[in-house]
């Protein structure tokens, strides 16, 4: 007699009923915390700001005006030219209402000729239909072409339709009203944080001189105005909590079409950033940056090349001079430690880090910024040689500092630290902040490895092999293992507990990289290191100490388009050589024009490749290591059902339920 037939739905069943698509809004709904902050709704209001802001950025708007409404709502008006309520030609729907009813819909994909934004702070076209998904109510009113249009949702479904009218003496000639009101149950708190919001306004009229924005409290009809025509200047001086040791240095440069310099010749037009700096003695420092007016609280590679700039421009500055004294080494961190600015950089086609745009990734974004402030610098530095000479002395002081510090570190150590392993290329400096110890699987990838370092900060020990695996591994017989016997020494503590209070003064490196190749047994190595850290050294994890380094896998040899020059772009994996492939072909590039190559491994890069794509850290993808939303006992329950002898039953087990959800590159 056959067997009967599969209930995908029964319970404890797997079949294909089991699988469910999530269609429309729906991943938002069940997965919030990867749109937005789930903190409270500042977030998703800030994306209709953000809109705003983009058509005020695109020269089409002089006003930004948002009201707290006293029932909890809050609302968005510009004087922009108004989101299209017409039917899309391909979907056939409503324009505005694919914008907030469709992830990865929206006018600021386009960046050739003909787009609607050149450069705007929204890039994903996931922001608004957030704002909409995770809103018990949302309401938008058009006016545009003497037409008012209206729609309205009910937790990002439509629930009135468009309906357009001619528009009245009382109506707005163009322009977007939004208002939002947010659904609690989606975050923590259903309060908007005033001082942040404030703190975002500001900001925003700070960067668009000219433009007019508003805070309206309905409550207590308290109203917010900001305008100012002085810009960043004015901002930073308001804002810095000490005097400047000398006169603000300010600027902007942007890129030019037909521009003579032949250094703008590898950005596109309109692409550069304006600044102003501040060097202070004492108090806290003042730093904020900004892509295309987007907030950046964590920084990026614009504020990476902002230190670049500088640093390169004092230090040319000093040498010309004379002005460094014997045995005094200047690092980037003793300009830029004293220093106070305000960034804002325009860039064409922005990696942000996450849909929250916290941190820009863009790597030309290092290279922008810094091209057009240290030329800058140098001049202002040339014009004013006594302020250079003031700003000189700080610079050194802040050395002299560090390496007081590093040498106090050294004689806490004490003459019995046992002797360094051979196979470890150490770096010159001792101080722990800066210092890095990259664990480089292979002994051909740890020479290129060697050479392509930074040999003042960098340290490399190379791995032969698979490594022991440590997890049931008794302390006192650690060190029977060769390699795990050179990570202790090398490191400078002694295996522990997780309940142990180990000595970590002998510490000598700020941090502990692992860096493998981007395959299965660099995969595989990976975990025997992280099971070693985490069974007998889980306090540098705890501390924060051990990091990840993500290599490439591919690498694309562009070449020339237009005025920029052929270059060699990495991408870490197959979704970001998609969008690399991508910006080539609106870049002009034609088809197949460029050359594609995939690295077998970390030994198959040359020594430049590997700084550029692994060990520079203002380029370089490097993961810190940390217990996260799982707990250290659930952690290690994990770790003893993968790595422990007796669980193979255990690990059939899991392979057999999770083993379709792995993506192995091979």
């Amino acid at each position: 007699m056959p067997n009967p037939p599969t209930q995908a739905g029964a319970p404890g069943r797997y079949g294909e009923a089991s699988i469910r698509v999530l269609k429309g809004l729906e991943p938002v709904k069940q997965r919030p915390g990867m749109y937005t902050r789930t903190d409270n709704p500042l977030h998703i209001v800030q994306e209709v700001i953000d809109n705003a802001a983009d058509e005020a950025l695109a020269g089409q708007g002089q006003r930004i005006g948002v009201t707290l409404h006293a029932d909890g709502s809050v609302s968005v008006e510009d004087d922009g030219r108004g989101i299209p309520y017409g039917l899309h030609p391909e979907e056939q729907v409503p324009v505005v209402e694919i914008v907030f009813t469709r992830l990865h819909a929206g006018g600021k994909f386009d960046k050739g000729a003909g787009g609607a934004y050149s450069f705007s702070g929204g890039l994903h076209g996931v922001g608004v239909s957030v704002t909409n998904a995770l809103s018990t109510r949302l309401a938008v009113t058009v006016y545009r072409d003497g037409k008012v249009a209206s729609i309205a949702f009910g937790g990002g479904d439509v629930t009135e339709p468009v309906a357009v009218r001619k528009a009245v003496a009382a109506d707005r000639k163009q322009g977007t009203t939004v208002r939002a009101w947010p659904d609690p149950k989606y975050f923590e708190s259903a309060e908007l944080p005033k001082a942040e919001l404030v703190h975002l306004l500001r900001s925003k009229a700070v960067l668009m001189p000219g433009v007019t924005v508003t805070l309206t409290h309905e409550k207590t009809g308290e109203v917010q105005t900001w305008r100012y025509e002085g810009g960043l200047r004015d901002y930073l001086l308001q804002t810095l909590a000490a005097d400047p040791v000398i006169p603000l240095f300010e600027g902007a440069h942007y890129a030019e079409e037909g521009e003579s310099s032949t250094i703008s010749e590898n950005f596109a037009e309109g692409e550069g950033a304006a600044w102003c700096v501040a060097f202070t003695e004492d108090g806290v420092a003042v730093r904020e940056s900004y892509v295309n007016l987007i907030p950046t609280v964590a920084g990026g590679t614009h504020e990476s090349g902002l230190k670049d700039g500088l640093f390169q421009a004092i230090k040319g500055f000093i040498d010309l001079h004379s002005l460094l004294p014997k045995g005094v080494k200047l690092m980037p961190d003793d300009v830029f430690s004293r220093a106070s600015f305000v960034l804002s950089a325009k860039v064409l086609d922005p990696q942000f880090q996450g849909q929250t745009k916290e941190r820009l990734n863009s790597r030309d974004a290092l290279r922008l910024v810094s091209t057009y402030v240290r030329p800058a610098f140098e001049l202002w530095l040339s014009q004013h040689v006594e302020h250079g000479r003031k700003l000189a002395e700080l610079v050194i002081r802040q050395a002299q500092a560090r390496q007081r510090a590093g040498q106090k570190v050294e004689k806490r150590k004490g003459s019995g630290v046992a002797v360094l392993p051979g196979k470890l290329t150490d770096c010159e400096s001792r101080d722990l902040t800066l210092n890095e110890l990259f664990l480089v699987e292979g002994d051909s990838a740890g020479g290129s490895a060697k050479m392509g370092r930074d040999k003042e900060t960098q340290a490399i020990l190379p791995l032969r092999g698979k490594l022991l695996n440590a997890w049931e591994v008794e302390r006192d017989r650690l060190f029977a293992n060769n390699e795990i016997h050179d990570i202790a020494v090398a490191i400078g503590v002694d295996p522990h507990g997780a309940n142990d209070t180990p000595d970590l003064s002998g510490l000598r490196y700020g941090k502990i990289c692992i860096l493998s190749d981007a395959d299965v047994d660099g995969s595989h190595i990976q975990v025997l290191l992280l099971t070693l850290f985490f069974r007998h050294f889980p306090k540098l994890i705890e501390a924060g100490h051990i990091c990840i380094a993500k290599p490439p896998l591919f690498r694309v040899d562009a070449p020339a388009r237009g005025k920029k020059p052929a270059a060699k772009l990495y991408a870490l994996d197959e979704g970001e050589l998609s969008a690399i492939l991508d910006k080539l072909r609106k870049e002009g590039a034609r088809e197949n024009s460029w050359t594609l190559s995939r690295f077998k491994g970390l030994g198959e890069m040359n020594a430049e490749q590997l700084w550029d794509t692994t060990l520079n850290p203002e380029t370089r993808r490097l993961l810190p290591v940390a217990w996260g939303a799982v707990d250290f006992l659930a952690t290690e329950g994990s770790f003893n059902k993968l790595m422990g002898k007796g669980e193979a039953a255990a690990r059939r087990e899991l392979m057999e339920l999770r083993g379709d959800a792995v993506e192995v590159d091979v």
